[in-house]
């Protein structure tokens, strides 16, 4: 105790801390820029080739990876391929058509949309798992947004602006991957995602109620009291034989899906099943005269392929607002959708995709298409799935699938013309009832209800409103999220771990020792103008409910990433308080940039370069002479 008299008028001395000089402005810029846009730096490999033919070989590679693969390419893989190149054929048919009906577009549309683009996705994509193909989601949602009146009383004018809000998905999906602005995708999170698939699946499943039942009138509009009063209203027009068809199709493909959960080996099985219900309505419609028996078809499918739609394009200013926001909420939703099912499917394998690549191969897929009388295309769930089981190895299987979809619209599309509308009906509401991942929600309910919150205002937006405004309220529900952390970081009070050098929460770890005298702060996010008044109260707080008197706080400032001159300002505000109380601040490791600021802001000048330490440690071993505990002042 002593000793702890003796020197308490001694200064504590900082001991290892790098006060270099501050870098320049242009440095910094450099080095944020390349963090912000080229986190995983890909252009290092390419530097470190030893001569200038290597480079470049290695810079195409990178820019169109089927030069990457092809080289390596072999029979062994291609038999795979070929495999599953024909295995999602059979299930692009029918989706196809299914999903083009959904958009209120021809059925043949939707046959052209998995011809061109998977061969545009074979040479830019950097996923061996993805299929692409026509989505739901997105069908509906341009549907509705460019209207669905439209559709019936300008049909020509509403096809044009389809392949017109295409062509805008792709430049705006070529776009965020070449400016690698892939982190925009970032705000719709996992929960915002899970909640608007099964949000939009019950959509989509009430929508396929007039199909079904064979109602001849029905809304446009696709929230869930809408459907079910205009079903209710028109319960008249019901017609038995298409509910007791569509049922039975119902039933068959939910057993296939059945068969292959419990045998996931008999996968084909499932695969297969949206294929067989076409066939099996074609043959019974033809047969039986189906029309005359209130089961309505598809209609004439004829032979050929693509038709230029360049031409089509339709940028007119009374409907550009409409396409530009069809285009866009598309293109993320699908792009968030493509992306996480790739790199999903690649884990499993041990392998990795470059999220940036992904969204310029979306977008060439997408602009190719919208001058090919194609609409919407990404890497739907159902179709990778496939695949994936299928054994495939390269993007070869997109195109093995491009060939044999070319050889169904040269040849085979008459057939499909006889595809009963209730038959399609049952193979999107069975695609839709697997969208809807209740565990997924239950897991999110356990682990985060604030997750879960954000899930289910995607669910029940989508479902009572309308797709964006769900998607918009997640969205803004997930951004209060992350600005409540920002503005109410964590903060916890640290104590040593009991024979040894380590400091820790002392509510993680309840064996840590508190050590008399002073105070232990660790800050955990940058501090800011957002959160520094809290910062500032929180401090005091912890000051305030110290039983025994303080003579020291140490600031832990290695979570704290950056500071602002508010922050800043903030933290020599709390040292006046505390120096009037006789309470000396240090302050613990700093992060690179955050001295550089400090220093430039003076603040290292302010509070002395003694008050600044490495480590914890380093800072209560100089802070131990200089304490005086409770024991040696009087009583207050």
């Amino acid at each position: 105790m002593e000793a702890a008299r003796t020197n308490s008028s001694s200064t504590p001395k900082g001991r290892g801390v790098n006060f270099s000089a501050p870098r320049s402005f242009f440095v910094k810029f450099r080095s944020k820029c390349k963090e912000t846009f080229f986190s995983d730096d890909p252009f290092k490999p390419i530097s470190q080739e030893p001569n200038g033919l290597m480079k470049t070989k290695k810079l195409l590679e990178y820019f169109v990876p089927i030069f990457e693969w092809l080289p390596k390419y072999n029979l062994q893989k291609l038999r795979y391929d070929v495999l599953a190149g024909i295995t999602i054929t059979s299930l692009a048919v029918p989706q196809g058509i299914s999903y083009a009906k959904l958009a209120n577009i021809p059925p043949i549309i939707g046959l052209y949309s998995s011809f061109v683009p998977p061969f545009v996705y074979a040479v830019f994509g950097s996923s061996n798992n993805l299929a692409v193909g026509t989505v739901a989601a997105c069908s509906l949602l341009i549907a509705e947004t460019i209207g669905e009146n439209m559709s019936k009383e300008k049909p020509d004018l509403y096809l044009h602006l389809v392949f017109t809000a295409t062509f805008i998905t792709g430049v705006f999906q070529f776009a965020l991957g070449f400016l690698r602005l892939g982190l925009l995708v970032d705000f719709l999170s996992h929960s915002t995602i899970t909640g608007f698939m099964g949000g939009t699946a019950i959509i989509i499943l009430l929508q396929q109620l007039k199909g079904l039942l064979g109602l001849e009138h029905f809304t446009h509009k696709t929230d869930v009291v809408s459907v079910i009063h205009s079903v209710v209203t028109n319960r008249v027009e019901l017609k038995w034989q298409s509910a007791l068809a569509g049922v039975c199709f119902l039933i068959f493909l939910q057993s296939t899906r059945y068969i292959k959960k419990i045998k996931p080996k008999l996968f084909w099985v499932s695969a297969m099943g949206p294929m067989v219900v076409v066939l099996v309505g074609c043959l019974v419609a033809y047969l039986v005269h189906g029309s005359e028996h209130g089961i309505k078809t598809v209609g004439p499918l004829k032979k050929g392929l693509n038709p230029p739609s360049i031409h089509f394009l339709n940028f007119d200013a009374k409907y550009l607002p409409s396409v530009l926001k069809a285009g866009m909420v598309t293109g993320l939703i699908a792009l968030a959708e493509g992306i996480a099912i790739g790199r999903s499917f690649a884990v499993m394998k041990n392998e990795q995709t470059d999220g940036n690549k992904e969204m310029v191969a979306f977008g060439l897929m997408n602009i190719v298409g919208s001058f090919t009388s194609c609409y919407l295309t990404t890497g739907p769930f159902s179709k990778t799935a496939v695949n994936y089981n299928a054994g495939t190895k390269t993007p070869m299987a997109n195109v093995v699938m491009g060939i044999c979809m070319m050889l169904v619209l040269l040849f085979l599309a008459p057939i499909f013309s006889y595809t009963p509308l209730v038959g399609l009906s049952a193979i999107i509401m069975s695609a839709m009832l697997g969208l809807i991942d209740y565990e997924e929600m239950y897991h999110l309910f356990k682990v985060d209800k604030f997750d879960f919150i954000v899930c289910m205002t995607a669910f029940f937006g989508v479902s009572f409103l309308s797709m964006d405004y769900g998607l918009v309220m997640s969205v803004a529900v997930s951004i209060l999220r992350a600005l409540l952390y920002v503005a109410r970081p964590s903060t916890c009070k640290l104590g040593r771990i009991p024979n040894s050098v380590m400091f820790r929460d002392i509510e993680q770890y309840p064996s840590t020792e508190e050590m008399l005298g002073y105070v232990i702060l660790q800050l955990g996010s940058p501090v800011f103008f957002a959160n520094s008044t809290y910062v500032r109260e929180r401090i005091l707080r912890w000051i305030r409910d110290e039983p025994e008197a303080v003579e020291f706080l140490l600031l832990d400032l290695s979570g704290v990433s950056t500071i602002d001159m508010t922050g800043m300002e903030t933290l020599l505000e709390v040292r006046r308080i505390l120096g009037a109380k006789g309470i000396k601040m240090v302050v613990i490791n700093p992060r690179f940039e955050v001295l550089e600021k400090m220093m430039l802001a003076h603040f290292v000048e302010k509070i002395g370069k003694e008050y600044v330490f490495l480590s914890i440690d380093d800072a209560v071993q100089a802070c131990r002479f200089n304490l005086s505990t409770t024991s040696t002042k009087p009583q207050q």
